[in-house]
């Protein structure tokens, strides 16, 4: 038998090589801002055409490279950084395995201009699929001009599972940010397409982050800065009231790399505990500073995921930290002794109490508990006879509804319920109302709604939230849905990253009922909305969707309509706490029955839960 193992051309096994490298061209955006940063750069501009598909070209005014040095950039693990393997466990620069520009070269048609201070004349080469096609002197600027065109022009299959412009740009956008804000010592900007997205001026951490994640910050950031022999740590965390649904602005660098840390980010919450809800997640922009030898860096091939010698002490410290810094800033929860003010101005203080008031208030069972000896834990015995008539509760109603309360679908609900202006074909809903019902309200969460054979315990939120997810439906399959035109045309303004999710939503939210116009940069207007949200809530509710849309589990495939879908109805539907009048009850509770899938959310949680009156009487012994 011949022999059959044989060695891949170069060519081929860089292109091998570059899929662990170079995925997408935010891939490559982080590869050559980072050897922008580590020639020591302070301005360094990044264009993209196409969402890197078409160019990425990263200008900066580095220290540059020698005709021989920008020859032998492109060759693969060649670089200046590593010497011996001790080297390996001393890195504190962004890129030293000599993959970046190789993996770049592999997929992609490059062309490298370059000059280093001391000569006249500088280097033009263009690489394409690992091959130099051409090299000669040219006239350059101090520094590197790299420019990668048509990523993955000669693999077209990895060019297929590229996703939208909009989508892939958002990941542009997202590498971009992880390298700027932990440079801000360094002048960045990113133009797409000839309009510029980010212009950062060189200045301290906390104006970088106003400048990269928005003004709204810039009176809700606290300070954060412990130092020990063994590390230390430096930046800023958010007050508890800039939460958020997505951990969209959670930055943890080391030693100026940025990294993700589930273990980390944990340290974080712990720190956070019992002062933001559960399901939110704080800001924060975290440096750790240690020594290299403690931390593997080298252990995934984009350097996100790193190992440290000691997890258990960089927990503690991190947690310890930040813990220190909120409580430091009187953010961490304290008792508060001291009298308000407000509190003498009202009338139960200002005014004497009269004799009779008096009176009433000393015989309550609340006053003797603290005034009387042996009171503390005295449990008043219940007036039984209150409890005689419980049944009643459950039986339909003999008394006729006030005219003003009897509804049906097609009549207008009050504000914030509005679910007219759709049909569906439906089966026989399982339960009808009753007629002249009157349902009750309990909690301000659940609606008691009796039945022929006992009642239903309705979730208003969750309930509303099926409604609206099946009116939503229907929308994105045919029937657009009307859209209110706002009297005043609000503007809202979002981040990078937020603007580009927008611009890829935007088709969508039209057919549910958004009007809404890029209006510069970064900025939209919006010109009408759904007819069921209320005027002067556009902004908070455009925002809130985008936190519910990035928030959405990526695990499930679901179409991006779909996934709209589910935010929307998800945003919109009336939440627990709220009070609602009968018309709003019935309307609710009759909309619900006739839904296709009346018994559960989109999510899958129950809508009602359903008692039926032999079940109620076992309960009692009956």
């Amino acid at each position: 038998m011949p022999d059959i193992i044989q060695l891949l051309p170069d060519n081929l096994a860089n292109q091998i090589a570059a899929g662990e490298v170079i995925q997408r061209p935010a891939s490559a955006v982080k590869e050559l801002l980072e050897n922008a940063v580590d020639a020591g750069a302070t301005e360094i501009k990044l264009l993209v055409n196409d969402a890197g598909k078409a160019l990425l070209q990263v200008i900066d005014n580095g220290k540059g490279m020698s005709e021989t040095d920008a020859r032998m950039s492109f060759e693969r693990h060649a670089t200046s950084k590593i010497s011996n393997i001790e080297d390996l466990f001393k890195i504190r620069t962004m890129g030293f395995r000599g993959e970046a520009l190789a993996s770049i070269a592999a997929v992609s048609q490059v062309e490298l201009k370059t000059r280093k201070a001391d000569v006249e004349i500088g280097t033009c080469i263009e690489v394409e699929n690992s091959v130099v096609k051409r090299q000669e002197p040219c006239a350059t600027p101090v520094g590197t001009n790299i420019c990668m065109k048509n990523l993955f022009f000669n693999v077209p299959a990895r060019r297929n599972f590229l996703k939208s412009n909009a989508a892939e740009m958002r990941h542009i956008v997202d590498e971009f940010i992880r390298v700027a804000m932990a440079f801000p010592n360094i002048f960045f900007s990113l133009t797409s397409n000839g309009q510029q997205v980010f212009h950062l001026e060189a200045g301290s951490l906390k104006q970088r982050i106003i400048q990269v994640l928005g003004t709204s910050y810039s009176t809700k950031l606290v300070h954060v800065s412990e130092e020990t022999d063994y590390m230390n740590i430096t930046g800023f965390v958010g007050k508890p009231e800039t939460t958020k649904k997505t951990r969209g602005d959670q930055y943890f660098f080391v030693n100026n790399r940025f990294i993700k840390s589930a273990y980390l980010n944990h340290a974080v919450m712990s720190a956070y505990d019992e002062m933001i809800a559960k399901d939110s997640f704080p800001m924060y922009v975290l440096f750790i500073d240690l020594d290299p030898s403690v931390v593997d860096i080298n252990v995934h091939p984009t350097k996100q995921e790193i190992k440290f010698e000691d997890e258990k002490i960089v927990y503690a410290f991190v947690q310890a930290a930040v813990k220190h810094a909120l409580a430091q800033f009187s953010i961490a929860p304290s008792l508060d002794f001291t009298l308000n003010a407000d509190i003498q101005q009202l009338d139960a203080v200002s005014k004497p109490t009269s004799g009779d008031a008096m009176d009433a208030i000393t015989s309550s069972n609340l006053f003797k508990t603290f005034t009387q000896k042996n009171q503390a834990h005295k449990i008043e015995g219940s007036n039984k006879s209150e409890l005689s008539h419980w049944k009643d509760f459950y039986e339909p109603a003999t008394q006729p509804l006030p005219t003003d309360l009897h509804t049906t679908s097609q009549q207008p609900a009050s504000e914030g319920l509005d679910y007219s202006g759709y049909s569906l074909l439906k089966p026989e809903p399982k339960f009808k109302l009753l007629p002249d019902v009157v349902l009750s309200q309990l909690h301000n969460t659940y609606i008691v709604t009796p039945t022929a054979v006992g009642f239903l315990l309705v979730h208003q939120q969750q309930a509303h939230e099926r409604v609206l997810y099946e009116k939503y439906s229907q929308a994105v399959h045919g029937k657009q849905m009307p859209t209110q035109q706002s009297l005043f045309p609000s503007t809202i303004q979002l981040g990078a990253g937020d603007t580009e999710l927008m611009h890829e939503l935007l088709p969508d939210l039209k057919v549910l009922g958004y009007a809404i116009e890029p209006f510069g940069n970064n900025t939209f207007v919006v010109q009408g909305t759904p007819a069921d949200i209320l005027d002067g809530n556009e902004k908070m509710a455009i925002e809130l969707l985008l936190e519910q849309y990035k928030h959405f589990s990526s695990d499930v495939k679901f179409s991006r309509r779909e996934r709209l879908v589910r935010c929307i109805a998800r945003q919109q539907a009336i939440k627990t706490g709220r009070s609602l009048s009968q018309r709003e009850m019935l309307t609710l509770v009759e909309e619900l029955f006739a839904c296709n899938t009346p018994n559960i959310t989109p999510g899958g949680n129950p809508t009602y839960m359903e008692f039926k009156q032999d079940y109620l009487e076992r309960m009692f012994g009956k």
